[in-house]
């Protein structure tokens, strides 16, 4: 185990961050707006929140138990036939995230860049390239996020930034939006957005020193979310929530009407796809590792690659089930929702009975500190 432990906090933040930032910022803005107009920015805020509390409750699990994943921990909480059905549906969950995600970039993609290509082989290619990926080691896993990090950061903030000259602050008015009623329904919709930070559950086993994960954790959520709020709020300021209603791709279009000063560059659109695709690659290499780590303990594999290409062809099956652009986001939003019963209730269940049951595992113990 201690020649496993090689993540640092800074690696770990960069996971987060890498993961959360993906395919779901292009339609953020539209979420958030149909859900309470020029309130998008508090709804976003709110989901942000909730996804914190979430986060929170899976990083608590994990300093519990710093040497085992949720997989092994979860048996010793909750007993082995009850952990194995909670597992289970873990792992398929994140494999279907896997084949949603993977499905909205090809359909972007066909879309806006390569409108001939068939959207069978973008999807192909970008699950190719991330099963590839997975079957590096976890170190190797995180040095990825960690070098990608600044390269979605720095042009995210940069768009936004610049974006800020054409925005007229009365369309953030109300901040609190015309429709109060849809605000909860909305701030869940954000939430599940970043279901992706259910990675901690691998990273804090492979951590140098797990006790600071709450620390990694919530600066991952600080700068994600924060993005997320900013960009929300750049677009509805530019745009006016009546409008974004009527786009399907809002930030795409914020970058369409960013240019650098002095003309340099009059549309950003084609640089923001760039990094875009970039936080694509990272957020699917985050969920179809975790699926297959995950797949790996619950069948008690030593080595996770067998199912790198294994599962390939069914999250491939599933990612071409939708029919078109308007029946995949139908259920994006619905499994996204649902799926917060795994990602935020069930972790809650376990640290609950863990708790209540004095349940804790080894601390990373003074033969390994020696």
């Amino acid at each position: 185990m201690e020649h496993q432990r090689q993540i640092t906090v800074f690696q770990a933040i960069a996971i987060l961050v890498s993961t959360i930032i993906g395919v779901g910022v292009l339609p953020l803005p539209l979420f958030a707006v149909r859900a309470a107009d020029s309130g998008a920015p508090l709804v976003t805020l709110i989901g942000v929140l909730i996804a914190f509390i979430g986060l929170a409750l899976i990083t608590m699990l994990g300093m519990r138990f710093p040497n085992q994943s949720i997989i092994q921990y979860s048996e010793e909480i909750i007993g082995k036939w009850f952990a194995w059905i909670g597992s289970a549906f873990i792992v398929a969950f994140f494999a279907l995230l896997t084949a949603l995600a993977a499905r909205e970039f090809g359909e972007v993609v066909v879309t806006s860049v390569l409108t001939r290509t068939p959207v069978e082989v973008t999807v192909i290619v970008m699950l190719l390239l991330a099963a590839i990926s997975t079957r590096n080691d976890i170190t190797t896993f995180a040095y990825i996020h960690y070098f990608y990090t600044p390269l979605l950061l720095v042009p995210g903030l940069l768009i936004v930034a610049l974006s800020l000259k054409n925005a007229e602050v009365i369309n953030l008015q109300p901040i609190w939006g015309n429709e109060t009623g849809g605000i909860l329904m909305g701030a869940i919709t954000i939430t599940a957005l970043f279901q992706g930070s259910f990675i901690v559950t691998a990273v804090i086993p492979a951590m140098r020193r797990p006790e600071k994960a709450m620390k990694a954790s919530v600066w991952g959520m600080v700068i994600a979310g924060g993005l997320y709020v900013t960009i929300v709020a750049a677009t509805v300021s530019v745009f006016g929530a009546e409008e974004i209603k009527f786009l399907l791709w809002p930030t795409l279009e914020l970058a369409k009407a960013t240019s650098l000063p002095a003309n340099v560059l009059e549309r950003l659109d084609a640089a923001f796809l760039a990094v875009w695709v970039t936080a694509v690659f990272t957020t699917l290499l985050s969920s179809y590792f975790l699926t297959i780590h995950l797949a790996s303990r619950l069948f008690r594999l030593r080595d996770h690659r067998i199912f790198s290409f294994f599962i390939l062809p069914v999250v491939f099956i599933v990612a071409m089930f939708p029919q078109n652009i308007i029946h995949m986001y139908e259920i994006i939003q619905n499994v996204g929702r649902i799926g917060l019963v795994i990602t935020i209730a069930y972790p809650g269940m376990l640290l609950l009975i863990a708790i209540l049951r004095r349940k804790r595992g080894d601390r990373v113990g003074r033969k390994q500190m020696d």
